[in-house]
């Protein structure tokens, strides 16, 4: 390109410039950081050094952010991702990262027009606190941000974010939830009973493996007999089945379901076909380990009860609690959003 010609074009950006004071607010941040460049730049590679990649009411987003925010997402997808996927794979992180942003710039809105603050002095507390819940220093959380790419301040940026997006949820939504104990006791009744029919046997059951290639067969026999011995002199079947079985059954506490005589294995069956209900079998071996179980109840017609009422009260309390918090926030989220300017470039 001519000089003259360069010259010329950088003039009239320079003229447009200077013509903020009659441009809307929005579009005169969006040219502040088009004439930013000018003055870094050769004339003759007079282009972009960042860009508008989003607006949200009278704010912007710029690709940098992306970059900033999402540096550790990027580097988890560039690494993991196929080849001949990656290209659409970053596509759509940077489409995640971006909206993300939109979310967290909303809140910030709404936090300015409610008047919700937060101090460095929260900050400060909130990190302190992190710290100190995972046993590490200050100089230890930025190196792990550094291998990820973030600094320490970006992760103080966002704990700043969380803050807000709790107060404003502490304003807008907790004070407005509401669980009955009628709640309760139907969700109780739902997900805490069970009716056994006919020939049917509510079952409990804790695991302990061994490996066939190794000399650990012993080792597993006795963990089973120890825990058994627990669970024999009263301690919660549930929480030991959690903490000490293999199985993939620990996950619901031991938690087995119905079943009828012809659909248990051989050795379950002869560890539970005596058992009256209440009580715990010998522990037994199977083709991968040691097992015992607890019949809850083999009689007709009866409902079984997995937990008292009292001892999950507030168990179910909290989780009906988190569930509708999570379908108001989701619903004031969508509000936000369908109130707003949006507009993604």
């Amino acid at each position: 390109m001519p000089a003259g010609r360069a010259i010329s074009r950088k003039k009239q950006t320079m003229s447009k410039c200077f013509s903020l004071s009659i441009l809307t607010p929005i579009r005169a941040i969006i040219l502040i950081i088009a004439c930013s460049s000018i003055n870094f730049l050769p004339l003759q590679a007079a282009e972009l050094v960042d860009r508008v990649v989003a607006v949200v009411n009278d704010e912007v987003i710029t690709m940098s952010e992306v970059n900033e925010e999402g540096s550790a997402f990027f580097k988890k997808v560039t690494s993991q991702a196929p080849a001949a996927q990656l290209e659409d794979a970053l596509r759509q992180a940077r489409e995640n990262v971006l909206d993300n942003l939109i979310d967290k710039r909303l809140m910030e809105q709404e936090a300015l027009k409610q008047h919700i603050t937060v101090s460095d002095e929260e900050i400060e507390a909130a990190a302190q606190q992190m710290l100190s819940n995972n046993n590490i220093s200050k100089e230890e959380l930025s190196a792990q941000l550094a291998q990820m790419g973030r600094s320490y301040e970006n992760y103080l940026s966002t704990l700043h974010s969380q803050i807000i997006q709790s107060k404003l949820v502490n304003y807008d939504i907790r004070s407005k939830i509401i669980i009955t104990d009628d709640m309760i006791l139907d969700y109780y009744d739902t997900n805490y009973t069970k009716h056994v029919s006919k020939g049917g046997y509510y079952l409990m059951q804790m695991g302990f493996s061994w490996n066939k290639e190794s000399t650990d067969k012993t080792a597993a026999k006795k963990r089973a007999e120890r825990v058994r011995t627990l669970v024999v002199n009263g301690q919660d079947f549930r929480t030991l089945a959690q903490k000490f079985s293999d199985l993939p059954s620990a996950a619901d506490g031991g938690d087995l379901g119905i079943f009828e005589e012809d659909e248990m294995a051989s050795y379950m069956r002869d560890a539970v076909i005596r058992l009256t209900p209440g009580t715990v079998s010998e522990v037994v071996e199977t083709p991968s380990g040691y097992q015992f179980f607890k019949l809850l109840s083999s009689q007709d017609g009866q409902i079984v009860v997995q937990a008292s009422f009292g001892s999950v009260k507030d168990e179910i309390r909290t989780k009906l609690y988190d569930e509708k918090l999570k379908d108001e926030f989701d619903n004031w989220a969508q509000a936000l959003k369908e109130n707003a300017y949006i507009k993604k470039l």
